[in-house]
């Protein structure tokens, strides 16, 4: 089989993959998941290219990409853990407040 048909399949079932769990999942991990899905999507074909071409600037856009893919779920698992977290302690928070009075 032909490389750049392996690459282009590979990475339009990853995005596929990504855009399913991104509108068809309620969970915000699922739709992180997706989103995150879709970005590894794209740099396997900014990585086939770059290779195939020789080029290492095209190398790096990939490694930021996937510096800014990582950073982002970061961010994205710390705001999901906070709204559960909120979630969790609102019932105590207003119970301890109509303890004190």
């Amino acid at each position: 089989m032909n490389a750049e048909l392996v690459a282009w399949a590979a990475a339009s079932a990853l995005f596929s993959i990504g855009t399913a769990f991104l509108l068809l999942r309620r969970q915000l991990v699922a739709m992180v998941v997706g989103i995150e899905l879709m970005v590894n999507a794209a740099n396997i074909l900014i990585v086939f290219h770059a290779v195939r071409r020789a080029d290492p600037q095209g190398l790096a856009v990939a490694l930021l990409a996937l510096a800014a893919a990582a950073a982002e779920v970061v961010v994205g698992f710390a705001l999901i853990l906070s709204m559960r977290n909120d979630e969790n302690e609102a019932p105590e928070s207003s119970h301890l407040r109509e303890l004190s009075g």
